[in-house]
């Protein structure tokens, strides 16, 4: 288990790899999760998973800390500044289960980039109300950020060329692993 840097829950340890190189162990990293998540809920906390790899990551971990209340899952699609190139995902639409309003939100995410995600993630809980508090935790973080936005949870850092894509991918059984692809 990596050490924890204390101001910001994050593992300090930071991979710079290629490609072909490129080791992640999702499971691994996911166990880290999950302890860390413990740490940062409250009772009152609820999560809300980015679909599709933090929406994965927000239902098993919903499981697996035994919470009463489903998850939320949350799409970026109408609020990304991409819109016009990307169009509508066929990932998934948000759906909230709770109200917003005075919540303590931990959103989950599979990777980290340029935090344009993210900065549409929050836009799009804006439109469901307001919440007390908005939380950030994923398990990898690429760097490469265009925002001012960072997590408050990683479980590893790695550095990988910008025109790599690397994405969450999740089996019959529920496991996780990254798969790497040329963007």
């Amino acid at each position: 288990m990596s050490e924890l840097n204390g101001t910001d829950k994050t593992p300090a340890n930071t991979a710079a790899v290629g490609a072909a190189d490129l080791r992640l162990d999702a499971e691994a990293l996911y166990g880290m999760m999950l302890r860390a998540v413990r740490t940062l809920c409250s009772p009152t906390t609820r999560l809300v998973g980015v679909t599709s790899g933090g929406a994965w990551l927000a239902e098993r971990l919903q499981r697996d800390l035994a919470l009463e209340n489903a998850p939320g899952i949350i799409s970026s699609a109408l609020h990304r500044d991409d819109y016009k190139q990307r169009g509508l995902a066929s990932g998934g639409q948000t759906t909230l289960p709770f109200d917003v309003n005075g919540a303590d939100i931990l959103v989950l995410d599979d990777v980290l980039y340029t935090g344009r995600t993210i900065r549409a993630v929050i836009n799009e809980l804006f439109d469901y109300g307001r919440p007390a508090s908005i939380r950030l935790a994923v398990l990898v973080d690429r760097g490469g950020r265009e925002l001012p936005i960072q997590a408050d949870f990683v479980a590893q850092r790695v550095d990988l060329a910008g025109d790599l894509v690397l994405r969450l991918a999740q089996d019959e059984q529920g496991r996780f692993t990254f798969e790497v692809a040329q963007a």
